[in-house]
């Protein structure tokens, strides 16, 4: 049995894809496409692409091609995914979980734009926060710390006292770098060390405490 872990924020910072909601199928659909026009092998593509902004994600895949190119794959890819929900739901526990969260300090942080996180939450039936960073709001994909950082500037609130919760390396990393406690969602995550793990948001529990802060039970 795995012991539960008490965590204490003044503000939480939600990854969507893989945290929020399971968008595997349509990822996989959109990205195979683009790695076969590529000559890529897909296997190996998706072990990339979870967690960055898809130009980011190219990057790695095709060092050698111009960035123009890559934003431009990127900006087709984004429509792409925008138009395919197919098998999009939401992951366990996720709805309870962001109804804990109403007038708590959160925010979403993730490298979908905001038609494809509008598309995809909606799709997944879930109610999107209030305070949203997303690709138009960032110089940097993450790993870089950069929508961590900003999601916490927006919300007034010290990095060191954010949760993030996220189920890619790539955010995992990104959540460490911000100098923010991580907690891991899913089987993405246990390769990463996030500073706690769980399975999915049904054995996330959230209180708000006495001295206005949030208090997280995990595992």
């Amino acid at each position: 049995m795995t012991a539960t872990a008490v965590l204490n924020a003044r503000a939480l910072l939600l990854d969507m894809d893989g945290t929020l909601v399971n968008s595997d199928a349509s990822v996989e659909r959109v990205w195979r496409r683009w790695a076969e026009r590529q000559g890529l092998d897909g296997d190996e593509v998706m072990k990339v692409v979870h967690g960055r902004q898809g130009y980011a994600s190219m990057a790695l895949l095709l060092p050698e091609r111009p960035m123009e190119q890559n934003y431009a794959d990127n900006a087709w890819m984004l429509a792409e995914e925008t138009a395919d929900t197919a098998g999009v739901v939401a992951i366990p526990g996720a709805p309870e979980f962001l109804a804990s969260l109403r007038g708590l300090p959160h925010a979403l942080v993730t490298s979908a734009d905001v038609p494809l996180s509008t598309a995809r939450m909606a799709a997944a039936g879930l109610e999107l926060p209030d305070v949203r960073v997303t690709a138009e709001s960032v110089g940097a994909s993450k790993p870089d710390p950069e929508g961590f950082l900003k999601g916490a500037a927006e919300l007034g609130v010290a990095p060191a006292d954010c949760v993030v919760f996220e189920d890619s390396g790539a955010g995992i990393a990104a959540g460490r770098a911000a100098g923010m406690t991580v907690v891991g969602v899913g089987p993405r995550a246990a390769a990463h060390e996030p500073d706690v793990m769980v399975p999915d948001l049904t054995k996330v529990r959230v209180e708000a405490a006495d001295d206005g802060t949030v208090r997280l039970y995990v595992g």
